[in-house]
């Protein structure tokens, strides 16, 4: 099989990179390793509208819910409401992640794209030297796709970026160790997408629980690497819903990780560019990358069908995707990263003392800076070494 670009992994990003170079007119084949797009969800699900509608025409069915905004409660219970146009880039709308996926690699295929299902990538041919496909096992049976460009979109364990030299690895405190309950409770708050602090609950990390609509709801967390051990993410969970939601019944489990460093070195080398997960473009803070990894996609297949076109494939003819994927998104991963790093430093107390600060105050229509900026103004001790990045 012979073709222009070969688009690894048929999640939120590869779709939308395979979408892109399709309708600029490249042959594209993306190969998924699952025998069903969108399962298992290893996701909370949560999206900003704004963001979401500005990248592609949605369909009523790819919608869960939509939520008034997010309540965050501090560890000693201590709440604060957000709007949901003020809350960031993961509430709004909480997606059906089965639904949605398909629906995106169905917008691919319509574009032009070759999907593979149960396809999985075993690893990069080369000829002279330079990347020239992939060489891969389908249902059982082998099979080489030869194309000068590979798109690496295959999530946090990726192997793409490894096999083309590119350092992927992340360090134990820079990646979430996580786990997710659907639940049905009928003390589900269906309005408002709500997230749990405290050293207790998840240890450098946070609970969530993201509300699907009848009284169903995902509910999970994600802890600091460094700080887990086998088994202590789902042992951290049955915990959180015995004090939280004792009555839930659970219905389904995933668990996973969450990539939460700074901007990756290098997205991109001879041959290949890395889209979402793959290139560490999940948001540090709050673990949330469906947007980002969209975003980049469509960096990626535009940039991929003018390399194409151009004829060059080296890292220089790829340029154009990191100058547009660190300036749209790398920015404020970077920025996040800084937050990330002096937060998951802070004791128990030390959040009672933020989130308290801030209930005395109306945020209900603040974005983050401001948000950012009254805390600073009542908490200028604490918060001190994040100086550069509030004021």
């Amino acid at each position: 099989m012979k073709c222009d670009l070969i688009v690894v992994g048929g999640g939120p990003g590869g779709s939308m990179a395979a979408k892109a170079a399709s309708e600029a007119g490249l042959k594209v084949v993306m190969l998924e390793k699952r025998q069903e797009i969108g399962d298992p969800v290893r996701c909370a699900e949560g999206v900003s509208k704004r963001t979401l509608n500005r990248l592609v025409k949605l369909e009523p069915e790819w919608i869960a819910s939509e939520v008034k905004g997010a309540r965050l409660y501090a560890p000693d219970g201590t709440s604060i409401v957000m709007s949901e146009d003020k809350s960031g880039g993961e509430v709004g709308y909480v997606l059906e992640r089965k639904v949605f996926d398909r629906g995106l690699a169905m917008l691919a295929a319509q574009a032009g794209a070759t999907v593979l299902v149960k396809t999985r990538a075993l690893g990069l041919l080369r000829k002279n030297g330079a990347i020239s496909g992939v060489s891969a096992m389908r249902i059982g049976e082998p099979l080489e796709i030869e194309a000068p460009l590979i798109i690496g979109a295959d999530g946090v364990e990726s192997k793409v970026g490894r096999w083309a030299g590119i350092d992927t690895a992340l360090k134990l405190q820079d990646i979430e160790s996580c786990a997710q309950f659907l639940v049905h409770d009928a003390s589900i708050d269906e309005e408002y997408t709500e997230f749990f602090l405290g050293n207790n609950i998840a240890p450098s990390g946070y609970a969530w629980s993201f509300p699907k609509g009848e009284k169903l709801a995902n509910i999970g967390l994600g802890i600091q690497g460094s700080r887990s051990k086998p088994g202590e993410a789902v042992r951290l969970l049955h915990k959180f819903m015995k004090a939280r939601f004792p009555n839930g019944r659970v219905v389904e489990m995933v668990v996973g990780g969450d990539p939460c460093s700074g901007p990756i070195e290098s997205a991109t080398t001879d041959g290949v560019m890395l889209v979402g997960d793959a290139a560490h473009q999940t948001d540090p803070l709050t673990g949330g990358g469906i947007l980002n990894a969209m975003q980049a996609g469509v960096m990626a297949g535009e940039v991929a069908a003018k390399a194409i076109s151009a004829g060059d494939m080296s890292r220089r003819g790829l340029v154009e995707y990191e100058t547009r994927w660190r300036e749209k998104i790398g920015k404020t991963i970077a920025r996040s990263f800084q937050f990330k790093e002096f937060f998951v430093k802070l004791n128990d107390n030390d959040m009672n003392q933020l989130l308290g600060s801030l209930a005395k105050e109306d945020i209900s229509k603040m974005d983050l800076a401001g948000m950012l900026r009254v805390l600073f103004r009542f908490n200028p001790k604490l918060l001190w070494s994040l100086k550069s990045l509030i004021i």
